[in-house]
């Protein structure tokens, strides 16, 4: 867990991942293609240590899988459906603004 959440805290928006998830890949998208953000993204299945970062995923957000992750200004913001829906709701960009993700 503290693995998970030190690596949190390094970006503005950090996004953990694994690199076969197509609600991962739809998930990255959002945040570089659309809204122009440079996460810091971690396929825990590329990383020797990613079944220990999956389990603390797992706990965090009580659920399995628990990739796409998504952490804005160090905290928790979820998963897929999660950022979707503030995203829907004009919520997300805010976010991202108060973390010095994008400048808009």
């Amino acid at each position: 867990m503290d693995r998970v959440m030190r690596l949190a805290s390094q970006r503005a928006v950090v996004i953990f991942s694994v690199s076969s998830c197509c609600m991962c890949h739809t998930v990255k998208q959002l945040f570089i293609g659309e809204l122009g953000v440079n996460p810091a993204v971690y396929e825990i299945d590329q990383d020797p240590k990613g079944t220990e970062i999956e389990r603390a995923l797992a706990r965090l957000l009580d659920r399995s899988p628990p990739v796409p992750a998504v952490f804005v200004g160090g905290k928790l913001v979820g998963p897929t459906d999660r950022v979707m829906s503030l995203h829907l709701a004009g919520k997300l960009v805010p976010l991202l603004r108060d973390a010095g993700a994008i400048w808009l």
